[in-house]
């Protein structure tokens, strides 16, 4: 699928990859399924891209945007990524919504067989939010919020229930009340962000604040707002802007810090992420919310850019996931390549 406009995707034909070609470290794999991240949706809209280097004009590249993708290998150059695996991960260029993708195997991990596709897929961003967590310390006995009830802030809620955290609290404008429970939230908060940290008393100030909201500059100052005296903040994503205006003055006051930065060793984070899965297998069924098929990809990213209550992580699929032998799916490119 290719982007062509503001919120518009066409399908399109594109040349099948070369093996031959792969550079060291890369990865071929045909694509199972992927999923939405927020990270993505700026450029659905039709905002610019923050890499100078990159294309700012519409249509896209081919399966631009999106980075979180499961596929089965076909060719690799990576030393232990082998042909005929099934890897969760993310696709380096953000083309994931293409048949063929070429991506660094450094960012790809095997996943137990027992995950279909669709499921597997919430591996990647959990890796995301267990790396984040790690940064913040031991945070057993802390009170923490979240800022952000999407599929990375709920990832968030539980992930620091489950490290100890001794009170959670979720904030959203939609109504996730329906999944607290689930994600380990032990107070959500329906409201915006600043209206929240605006009327919070001192006494119930949490100690740890994760901004999980995004695509705004607003909300950073919000949680500089909410957190408690000496409190941590964590910024979360990829921000939309080069530049946030900063409360600096309220921040020293606080005497606070703030935290962020991207998930490095990525497979170890991967791996991490699978047995986390395994511990808290009820996660599988309440994370992914929506699958959709390559043809409805306009409308995925639609309801992913209006939000709701009993949507969180909208995932799409392939032909090739009805697969039932990955390898089959590796002899049949090679086969093809071969002619």
């Amino acid at each position: 699928m290719q982007l062509v406009a503001p919120q518009r995707f066409e399908p399109c034909d594109a040349p099948e990859p070369d093996p031959s070609a792969l550079q060291p470290g890369e990865v071929l794999l045909r694509t199972l399924a992927g999923g939405i991240c927020g990270s993505d949706l700026q450029f659905f809209r039709g905002v610019r891209q923050l890499d100078a280097d990159a294309p700012s004009h519409l249509p896209a590249a081919v399966g631009f945007p999106g980075h979180e993708i499961v596929g089965v290998v076909v060719a690799s150059a990576q030393e232990g990524v082998h042909v005929g695996e099934t890897v969760v991960g993310w696709a380096t260029a953000y083309d994931a919504i293409a048949e063929y993708v070429i991506t660094r195997g450094d960012g790809l991990t095997a996943y137990s067989p027992d995950l279909p596709a669709e499921v597997a897929v919430m591996l990647q961003p959990l890796a995301c939010v267990l790396a984040a967590v790690d940064r913040l310390g031991d945070v057993a006995g802390r009170t923490a919020a979240v800022m952000g009830q999407g599929p990375i802030g709920v990832l968030f809620g539980h992930v620091l229930k489950s490290a100890g955290a001794a009170h959670v609290t979720g904030v959203d404008r939609v109504d996730r009340r329906d999944v607290a429970a689930l994600f380990g939230v032990d107070e959500m908060v329906w409201a915006s962000a600043d209206r929240w940290a605006r009327m919070l008393p001192d006494d119930r100030r949490p100690e740890i604040v994760v901004e999980a909201i995004g695509h705004q500059t607003a909300t950073l100052n919000d949680a500089v707002e909410a957190v408690a005296h000496g409190g941590q903040i964590y910024y979360f994503g990829i921000p939309d802007e080069r530049i946030y205006p900063f409360d600096l003055d309220r921040f020293l006051a606080k005497d606070l810090t703030l935290r962020s930065g991207l998930t490095r060793d990525r497979r170890h984070w991967l791996a991490a992420a699978g047995e986390y899965l395994a511990a808290h297998p009820a996660l599988a069924a309440a994370y992914v919310t929506d699958v959709v098929g390559p043809d409805d990809i306009t409308e995925a990213y639609t309801r992913a850019i209006t939000p709701k209550p009993g949507q969180l992580k909208i995932v799409f699929t392939t032909p090739a996931a009805a697969t039932a032998d990955p390898l089959e799916v590796a002899k049949e490119f090679a086969d093809a390549s071969r002619h």
